[in-house]
């Protein structure tokens, strides 16, 4: 088995980290380079970072974060919200971030993928596939998770692989923010279905969530955000958890 990694997210708006459930009843948590060096130093394998922020300050707002989370967090972290051309991938680069993450403008022009892929390696774009139920299909959804599409998510994951993508990062809109576990079922058949590593993300409640993706799932990573944030779990102990467990961690 493959040595598994642990993530935290940080969802960014206006500078600050913030947490809501299913996107919604957002509230603020603190500043993300403190937040994100707590983490670094607790043990956590990289970082992401999604600025949700709509607004025409994004880039100013980017300009003065990344510089700063490079200067302070010595893992590996991605960036993502509003990517939406290979100028903008490579100004978050230039910013001093490993990784960026798409989404939405991945569904609008899936060329994107290739373009970045192609300039920058695959190893460095991680798509963001956001997904839920649906009629009995899971299919994508763009726009923070509030525009339900008709696209596939297992289909969606395999072209965007094939255009280039190096990483999916899954995140169960029915699930997000609700603790009741990961969404195993889809994490899995993504899992099966491409030969990058996916992260799963969305539903972390409590240590067993994270084993339970992680194996039954079939993921090569556990995502999570309120559990860390709240201290509710500290990576640590999450590990060492783990690893009692058989499953291969990073200590």
């Amino acid at each position: 088995m493959n040595t598994k990694r642990i993530i935290p997210c940080l969802d960014i708006k206006n500078g600050k980290t913030v947490k809501g459930i299913k996107f919604e009843n957002i509230q603020d948590i603190g500043d993300p380079v403190e937040i994100g060096s707590y983490y670094a130093q607790m043990g956590a394998d990289e970082l992401v970072f999604l600025d949700i922020s709509a607004t025409n300050e994004k880039r100013k707002t980017l300009s003065e974060l990344v510089p700063r989370l490079a200067k302070h967090i010595n893992v590996p972290f991605a960036i993502g919200g509003g990517i939406s051309s290979v100028e903008d991938a490579e100004y978050i680069f230039s910013c001093g971030a490993s990784k960026v993450s798409i989404n939405t403008a991945a569904v609008q022009n899936p060329q994107l993928i290739k373009d970045i892929a192609e300039k920058f390696g695959s190893n460095r774009l991680v798509l963001a596939l956001d997904t839920k139920l649906a009629d009995g299909e899971w299919v994508v959804l763009t726009h923070g998770g509030q525009k339900t599409t008709e696209v596939n998510a297992v289909e969606w994951a395999k072209e965007a692989v094939a255009l280039g993508a190096g990483e999916i990062l899954l995140t169960s809109m029915d699930h997000d923010g609700t603790k009741d576990g990961f969404a195993i079922d889809i994490t899995k058949a993504i899992a099966e279905a491409v030969n990058v590593p996916v992260i799963a993300s969305g539903g972390a409640g409590n240590m067993e969530h994270f084993a339970e993706v992680l194996t039954e799932g079939k993921a090569d990573a556990a995502l999570a955000a309120s559990v860390f944030h709240y201290r509710e779990i500290e990576i640590p102990t999450l590990k060492t958890f783990l690893q009692e467990k058989g499953i291969p961690v990073r200590k």
